[in-house]
């Protein structure tokens, strides 16, 4: 089972990582100035990920491929890990739909 992990950045932005059931991020947010915007970020996630158009395909100028997950009015809510090969991108993106609507949130800036 999947698990959206918030975290906070050096520069106290909040972020969120979708990581897979075997402990893989598959998905990194962006940052965001409040906690109330990531949680917001990890919802849209879960509605947006179901829906194959919001998945934008690209190539790294080091030739990777990897994604980014759009939100219905085009803002980036998460960016994919760098990929060796385009079946690795799509078994990340099925990994994305499999994990988001169900998984766990875990907010470890609690722990502070």
């Amino acid at each position: 089972m999947g698990k959206f992990i918030i975290t906070q950045r050096i520069n106290n932005e909040y972020q969120f990582n979708l990581k897979a059931g075997n402990g893989e991020i598959i998905l990194t947010s962006e940052g965001y100035v409040q906690k109330a915007s990531c949680q917001k970020g990890i919802e849209s996630v879960k509605i947006n990920s179901q829906d194959l158009s919001r998945y934008d395909k690209k190539v790294a100028k080091n030739r990777k491929d990897y994604f980014v997950l759009k939100a219905r009015n085009g803002e980036i809510i998460g960016n994919s890990q760098m990929y060796s090969s385009k079946s690795g991108l799509e078994n990340g993106i099925a990994s994305v739909k499999a994990n988001a609507p169900t998984a766990e949130i875990v907010d470890e800036t609690l722990k502070k």
